[in-house]
């Protein structure tokens, strides 16, 4: 059955609710209850361990569920995790029908959650995949389905540099490049994805926390440095686990310190007969670890290094109103470079906004898009 432009309408408000929040690693959704045509209740899931859209929804609503309709940006659980199944939920509910935008690839859920509803007597509507309002659902949770449909993490490869495409001076002085809008769609990054990646250069220069600092964030991403040496300060401030969860990836390192790190809570993956870090290495074993989403904050020789493994997704960069010039200034992406400009790393669909002074450039590197 088609949807009427009323119904679009009512998905359309589902999928600017479920942008609200930072769900990670769980997906964004949004719920909108609506009983004779009026909108008598509207939740998203704000962040993993807490209840669901659905449930949300059904909490708010200002009059009894039964016989409503309720549009929803993914397909409702139907297995028990840190909450109970947003299927039975709605069953419990007495909803009468459920419009879905897009089915949920987690193998525990997987269409299971239609059948619940279906086999109660709800009628349950699915938007044709083709359908724009499916694009936007699918492109809110590109780290999610990423996760589940390819068995992998979802890169995005993220850096802030002046119009030259410098990340900092050649003192390595880098504070602060962007602006606070752009700084602050920065930490939204971190959020969105589970962990984020620095190389021990960005540790030894600015010493960050790598937390993502904004209101509704409740758990924080793995803060992961690759450090073949491990060269890392015992000072560093991305060692304080309190703040957020760390692991350190090096080849080689005095066992004294591992053990030191270790006692701290901060563990230690040592990659064995390997001169640098691989890359490849550590995005299959984090996806070991249940990581959906990784931000390469670099630096440069960081961010060639995924390249040059043929790992990326997407790429932020954010550039600022600045020149700074010099040879040996540190560039944005480094690493060995190609030889023409035809073997030249491409993007597409790409988009341009203004945070403020600064720009950010978003696109799709073409190489992962061959899966």
């Amino acid at each position: 059955m088609a949807l009427l432009p009323k119904d679009r309408e009512w998905m359309t408000l589902a999928l600017r609710l479920a942008r609200r929040g930072f769900p990670a690693p769980n997906p964004h959704v949004g719920a909108v209850l609506v009983k004779k045509g009026k909108l008598i209740g509207q939740g998203f899931h704000p962040y993993a361990g807490a209840p669901h859209a659905e449930r949300f929804a059904l909490d708010s609503a200002f009059q009894s569920p039964r016989g409503a309709d309720i549009y929803v940006t993914l397909e409702p659980c139907s297995h028990f995790g840190r909450t109970p199944p947003c299927a039975l939920a709605l069953i419990e509910a007495g909803i009468r029908r459920v419009v879905i935008a897009t089915i949920d690839p987690n193998p525990k859920v997987a269409g299971q959650g239609i059948r619940l509803l279906q086999d109660a007597g709800i009628s349950v509507e699915i938007l044709p995949v083709e359908d724009d309002l499916v694009q936007k659902a699918r492109q809110l949770n590109e780290i999610f389905f990423t996760y589940h449909e390819k068995k992998r993490p979802f890169i995005t490869l993220k850096t802030a540099m002046s119009m030259d495409g410098k990340i900092a001076a050649k003192s390595g002085d880098s504070k602060w490049i962007t602006g606070e809008r752009a700084r602050r769609y920065a930490h939204r990054l971190r959020a969105e994805h589970n962990a984020v990646v620095v190389g021990i250069g960005t540790v030894l220069k600015d010493n960050p926390g790598l937390t993502a600092r904004l209101p509704g964030v409740e758990n924080q991403p793995l803060r992961v440095v690759m450090d073949s040496r491990l060269r890392i300060p015992e000072s560093a401030k991305i060692l304080n686990i309190e703040d957020a969860p760390t692991l350190i990836v090096c080849c080689q390192g005095n066992p004294k310190k591992i053990e030191r790190l270790q006692k701290r809570g901060a563990p230690i993956w040592v990659q064995r007969n390997k001169k640098q870090v691989s890359a490849q290495d550590l995005v299959q074993e984090l996806y070991k670890k249940g990581i959906s989403g990784i931000l390469v904050e670099g630096g440069g020789q960081i961010i060639a290094s995924f390249l040059e493994a043929g790992l990326g997704d997407k790429a932020a960069f954010f550039y600022a109103p600045l020149l700074v010039g010099g040879a040996n200034a540190p560039t944005a992406v480094e690493g060995t470079g190609v030889d023409l400009v035809q073997q030249a790393w491409r993007l597409k669909d790409v988009r341009r906004r203004a945070l403020g002074e600064d720009w950010l450039v978003e696109g799709y590197l073409v190489h992962a898009l061959k899966e």
